[in-house]
């Protein structure tokens, strides 16, 4: 047993993993209602020898924070609409052999219905698959065991998204909607 997986069971924590070992993929990660997300989604990744990098929020990546959240594979998000990132990202991903990127389609631990829609679209354009990461803090269970091919159909393919994760509980539940 790895390190991590050692930590998260010491916590009560377990992982599911299930999904084929893609050279390259998008994991979307919901429900994001805690910072504590993050750790157990970074920690459950290792423990299935995933390097998954993520995308934060760039206020995060502050002296020293932004020296960690690099080096753990961070992408800082800016605050500002209409930046490029998400056609760096696509570009990175066409150039890169093997390559995995953590994303909370939620954008934010607040409750939301208007989930962000540039994961499906990074997806889509790099031919890339998603795998569908699950925290359930009401089992103490991460899921990876679900991948889903992004169709080009932004509302169909999200609201297919959605209606997996509504089985699923956060950490503070009355921050999620999968609505």
């Amino acid at each position: 047993m790895s390190i991590s997986g050692f930590i998260l069971k010491l916590f009560g924590w377990k992982v599911e993993c299930t999904v084929p070992d893609y050279p390259k993929s998008i994991i979307c990660v919901a429900p994001h209602t805690s910072n504590w997300d993050f750790v157990l989604g970074k920690l459950a990744a290792w423990s299935v020898g995933l390097q998954a990098g993520f995308l934060m929020k760039e206020a995060w990546f502050f002296f020293p924070m932004k020296y960690l959240f690099k080096a753990l594979g961070g992408i800082p998000v800016p605050k500002r609409r209409g930046s490029s990132l998400s056609e760096t990202i696509i570009k990175q991903f066409n150039s890169a052999t093997t390559m995995t990127l953590a994303i909370t389609p939620e954008g934010t631990r607040a409750r939301v219905s208007q989930w962000r829609t540039g994961f499906l679209h990074i997806a889509y354009e790099a031919h890339v698959p998603i795998i569908l990461g699950a925290i359930d803090a009401s089992k103490k269970m991460i899921y990876l065991t679900r991948t889903f091919t992004p169709t080009g159909d932004m509302e169909a393919d999200m609201k297919a998204i959605k209606g997996y994760y509504k089985q699923f509980q956060g950490i503070r539940p009355e921050k999620f909607c999968a609505d």
